[in-house]
């Protein structure tokens, strides 16, 4: 980068302005897309609305699965509690002596861990979601940090309104 411009600073394709700006001609994730027209700017905007939304919509999405996931676990340990066991978690009755019965009734009652189980299928799921949600976080965080105003805005505007069409699904979950 040549220090020595005077001036004006004129930004060549894929530069970056170190300042809050709406000049056109910031390289975008890679070097080979770098909107400098009107209408590519505005394609840009839009895309990146529309990132932003669905990120929105993943979190939703993740905190009803949590909440679900929850729900059916307390619904086992309430059943586990309960006695309502499986079939083939049912210790056999001829098997059982009074003084293991009464062991087996007082092994029931025993409070039950405060973590859920692990499930392979829903923490997997977790994770996956979790890296998804992650990767589009950062995708938009290095949009951020081009200055680019018109990006910015775009993006703020984008999470407001998915937070808008999608927060109450959060909200809900979280109770």
């Amino acid at each position: 980068m040549d220090m020595s411009m005077d001036g004006s600073m004129a930004l060549t394709s894929g530069e970056m302005l170190p300042y809050l700006h709406f000049t056109p001609g910031d390289m975008l994730w890679f070097m080979g897309w770098v909107p400098d027209t009107t209408g590519a700017m505005v394609g840009t905007c839009i895309g990146l609305f529309l990132l932003a939304l669905v990120e929105r919509w993943i979190a939703a999405c993740r905190a009803v699965i949590e909440a679900h996931w929850n729900q059916r676990s307390q619904i086992v340990r309430a059943d586990r509690a309960s006695g309502k066991l499986p079939v083939s978690t049912r210790p056999d009755p001829k098997h059982l002596s009074s003084s293991s019965s009464s062991i087996a009734t007082a092994a029931s009652t025993v409070t039950m861990r405060g973590a859920p189980p692990f499930i392979l299928w829903h923490d997997l799921s977790r994770g996956i979601v979790h890296a998804v949600q992650s990767a589009i976080k950062f995708t938009l965080m290095l949009v951020v940090m081009t200055f680019q105003v018109s990006f910015i805005i775009a993006i703020v505007v984008g999470l407001g309104v998915g937070e808008t069409l999608f927060g109450r699904y959060t909200s809900i979950a979280e109770h």
